[in-house]
């Protein structure tokens, strides 16, 4: 099945979703409901656009877009991380205002509700799930995992109320404690989708590894201005100077440039790089010229 395949039945099951929840929210007077709701509610839009990022991503490259459309799933992820904290925010407000102006809750619309939400959202959560690390689809995974925990939580809630009579303060408290734990998985999200945006370096890579697997090919004396960034979650790439030991042919060369990819895309997973070779000799003349240079 395919990411977008994917993403359509999640998008399916939460429209569902928002509409029961909003009708029976209000019926049982539960905050807890109406913000699992209003959370929902901004999985729908989050859904909408991964879906649009991945379609972006599949474009080819253009004059104008020389890389194609991959930073599009980093911004949709951005995007997503941003909704997240901004419902949370909302979540926590309207729980303090419940909490000082208490008010009563049935407990047994709010437990049957909760429970029919938390699995359809984790039905959710494993249709998105995957192994391969994408921020995209990470997102999308949050947002399900996020709602499975709250309705998880505000069905714990409706159940004490409903068996005690009492605590309707719990509605609130869940909501306020969930509401901190998406926080922390959402700020995460937005500081990896911005470490990428920034072009920094992958959090798995090790440049003085990856400087020590490449110099240790026959025929490699170095490697120089050593860059190395992801365009999106799947996709790296990586610039350097590699200095070659004697005066090797041009056969020569790009045979080492072949087997340097290699380690590369094996070790790294970096799939794109470009490489510029230099002799030891030619490589002191630059060097030379350039502090030359700078001096004058």
């Amino acid at each position: 099945m395919t990411r977008s395949q994917r993403l359509w039945i999640a998008f399916g099951l939460n429209l569902a979703l928002v509409a029961g929840q909003v009708v029976f929210g209000l019926a049982a007077n539960s905050l807890g409901l109406l913000a699992d709701a209003g959370h929902n509610l901004t999985d729908v839009a989050a859904l909408i656009i991964a879906l649009v990022a991945i379609r972006l991503s599949q474009r080819p490259p253009t004059p104008t877009h020389s890389y194609g459309y991959h930073r599009s799933t980093i911004l949709a992820a951005l995007v997503n991380a941003a909704a997240l904290l901004a419902v949370t925010a909302f979540i926590a407000f309207e729980a303090i205002t419940r909490l000082l102006r208490p008010e009563s809750v049935n407990g047994g619309i709010v437990v049957v509700v909760a429970s029919v939400a938390t699995l359809l959202n984790v039905g959710a959560a494993l249709v998105l799930y995957e192994r391969r690390v994408d921020l995209n689809m990470r997102a999308a995974l949050l947002h399900m995992a996020g709602d499975a925990a709250a309705s998880l939580g505000v069905a714990a809630a409706g159940l004490v109320i409903l068996i005690t009579g009492g605590f309707e303060w719990l509605d609130p408290v869940v909501s306020i404690g969930i509401a901190v734990l998406i926080a922390i998985e959402a700020w995460r999200l937005l500081r990896a989708a911005v470490d990428v945006l920034l072009e920094s370096t992958p959090g798995d890579v090790d440049l003085s590894m990856l400087r020590a697997a490449v110099s240790e090919i026959d025929g490699v004396a170095d490697l120089h201005d050593l860059h190395v960034w992801s365009l999106s979650s799947g996709v790296r790439a990586m610039s350097a100077h590699v200095v070659l030991d004697g005066r090797p042919g041009l056969e020569q060369a790009e045979a080492i440039g072949t087997l340097v990819k290699e380690i590369l895309d094996r070790q790294f997973s970096i799939s794109h790089a470009t490489l510029e070779f230099h002799t030891i000799d030619g490589w002191d003349r630059c060097v030379s010229d350039v502090e030359r240079h700078v001096g004058d």
